[in-house]
């Protein structure tokens, strides 16, 4: 499966290493987060690089539009044939915009793709019904899970609070959960589930 890495405009110090076998997007102002990275489309209005870059590999979106250009950006992998999605860039800055990435994630799970949120300090992902996302046991600090669209229905194994049974998008029972030393493990029977974990402390064994 093709992985698509994206930047986007948000002031972040992580600098990742892509393969020749990723889809690099810029997203508007996640063309200044590339560094040497050289991506394969670059795409926006523009606004917040405030100019428009040239090149074959540019697309230049209007201003009034109805998709975010991270969402642009995002369809732009789906369409190369990825189904990880991987974005840098995106939380911090204005928190409307962080949001709206959330949504963004819970959009790609909806298109059977999955996508990660990837902050200097805190990550996010967002799980669909028959998903297990496991943790190495070498995972500290705090896991905190909520349910999108309605109910979750998960199962909990191996983490500070335990747990089988629902959480609901309108109480936020899942919140500051945390990592015990061991190879924890969050099954997802029903609904979509919001993931925030450690981006250094915590390590995705798989999704």
């Amino acid at each position: 499966m093709r992985r698509c890495v994206i930047f986007g405009a948000a002031a972040t110090s992580l600098r990742p290493s892509v393969s020749p076998q990723d889809y690099v997007v810029a997203a508007d102002g996640g063309k200044a987060q590339l560094g040497d990275i050289v991506p394969n489309l670059v795409i926006g209005d523009f606004d917040s690089l405030g100019y428009v870059p040239e090149g074959e590999h540019v697309v230049k979106l209007p201003v009034r539009k109805a998709d975010t250009d991270m969402l642009s950006a995002l369809r732009a992998g789906l369409k190369a044939g990825c189904s990880r999605f991987v974005i840098y860039g995106g939380l911090g800055g204005r928190m409307d915009h962080s949001i709206a990435n959330i949504q963004c994630l819970h959009w790609l799970a909806t298109q059977g793709a999955r996508g990660m949120l990837v902050g200097d300090e805190q990550s996010m992902l967002v799980a669909k019904d028959g998903d297990v996302l496991r943790f190495d046991a070498a995972s500290s600090g705090i896991l905190s899970l909520f349910a999108l669209d309605g109910t979750a229905k998960v199962v909990l194994r191996d983490l500070d609070y335990p747990y089988d049974g629902e959480l609901s998008s309108t109480y936020p029972m899942g919140v500051s959960n945390a990592f015990v030393g061991k190879e924890a493990s969050v099954v997802l029977k029903e609904g979509f589930l919001l993931c925030v974990y450690p981006t250094k402390s915590a390590k995705i064994l798989s999704l």
